[in-house]
């Protein structure tokens, strides 16, 4: 091509065609040393590499069984993207990994993250990237890679998506759910941070039906913008959980199930680790759910069977454990900064249904009470 057709037909570059690589590699030079804050045994933490490296051995493990889980925060996101509050929306995204991975026994050991969007915004993304690294060091879990994903066209203006993936391992003897769950066993709640990463297209349309803006002081949280309030990040039960795993004796010990009450609630995520021969009973008057699902439940009139099964209702994880050693459970995890609840047994299957239809034929979850807002 001559230099006069040059001028006339100039080059289209990537960056014309709206990808930026520049502002990508700019990303990644400030947050290399946020991933580097999330080392641990087994993994330095070092981005740049075509992939993320692990030394199970340099972790300690002797016979390990690895468990992989990947997911997102759903239309939460939403609520960050509107508000520009995005510093917490991270810790969101580990928390609904990790806490999957914990209730397999296992411990988290590295997280990678998948940052998409249609034009990026680095400063944005690098404090979303914050987020993720800090809810990284709260599981104890190496940020080793991601992937950032500029593609014109594919998202409004100011919009981004994200996803997760964390893998964690667990000795071979020490898999959980227990098969031995039995009649007397009991559930443990441990308190939730508020909604948690589920339900938001209904807060969202909540909100909306409410009138009320996302600046407005909420009236569920003194104190608090509703866009605050809503967006407080989901808590992390890793540690803590760990901690009465081993504090209860690991593979012949009295934790026997772990429960992350997601998408579902409380009635359709216990009987994921239940046999078939049991059911769970639940005291909804042994806890009281944070006041912000009273205000949902009040301005979408939802019943109590709703709402327990589209939100966690206050309570994030729940544990099985041997009735003799529910005691020292409960200890350990005050210890560990939880506020565990006594919530309810393990009883035989039947008896009142409830929204939740357990394996087979039986109804696995059975609530006595009411919902009881703080």
């Amino acid at each position: 091509m001559t230099e006069p057709d040059r001028e006339r037909n100039p080059a289209i570059t990537y960056r014309d065609a709206g990808v930026d690589i520049d502002a990508g590699n700019r990303l990644v030079e400030l947050i290399k040393p946020l991933a580097r804050a999330t080392r641990r045994p087994g993994a330095d933490a070092d981005l740049g590499g075509f992939g993320g490296l692990f030394d199970l051995k340099g972790a300690g493990f002797r016979d390990p069984v690895l468990v992989s889980a990947t997911d997102g925060v759903g239309t939460k996101l939403k609520i960050a993207i509107d508000t520009g509050q995005h510093a917490t929306i991270g810790i969101d995204l580990v928390a609904m990994c990790v806490n999957d991975l914990v209730v397999q026994g296992a411990e988290p050991l590295f997280f990678l993250d998948y940052f998409a969007c249609g034009k990026l915004d680095v400063e944005t993304a690098r404090v979303v990237v914050g987020g993720i690294a800090d809810g990284c060091r709260q599981a104890g879990c190496a940020l080793i890679g991601g992937e950032t994903a500029e593609m014109p066209g594919m998202y409004q203006a100011g919009h981004y998506d994200l996803a997760g993936f964390a893998v964690g391992a667990v000795e071979r003897g020490e898999i959980l759910p227990r098969s031995d769950i039995h009649v007397g066993d009991v559930l443990i709640g441990l308190a939730s941070s508020g909604v948690h990463s589920n339900g938001y297209s209904l807060v969202r349309r909540l909100v909306k039906e409410s009138g009320l803006a996302w600046e407005a002081l909420a009236p569920f949280e003194p104190g608090k913008s509703v866009a605050e309030a809503l967006l407080a990040p989901t808590r992390i039960y890793v540690k803590p959980v760990l901690a009465a795993i081993e504090a209860a004796g690991g593979t012949d010990g009295a934790v026997k199930a772990l429960a992350h009450i997601t998408g579902g609630g409380l009635s359709e995520n216990v009987p994921r680790v239940l046999p078939e021969t049991v059911a769970a009973r639940i005291d909804l008057a042994s806890f009281a759910a944070p006041a912000v699902f009273g205000w949902l439940a009040q301005t979408g009139h939802l019943s109590d069977a709703e709402m327990l099964k589209t939100f966690n209702c206050g309570i994030g994880m729940v544990l099985i454990v041997a009735k003799g050693e529910a005691e020292a459970v409960v200890r350990t995890l005050q210890e560990a900064g939880e506020a565990p609840f006594l919530i309810g047994e393990i009883v035989p299957p039947g008896g009142a249904r409830s929204e939740a239809k357990g394996k087979g034929d039986t109804w696995a979850v059975q609530y006595t009470g009411a919902l009881r807002y703080a």
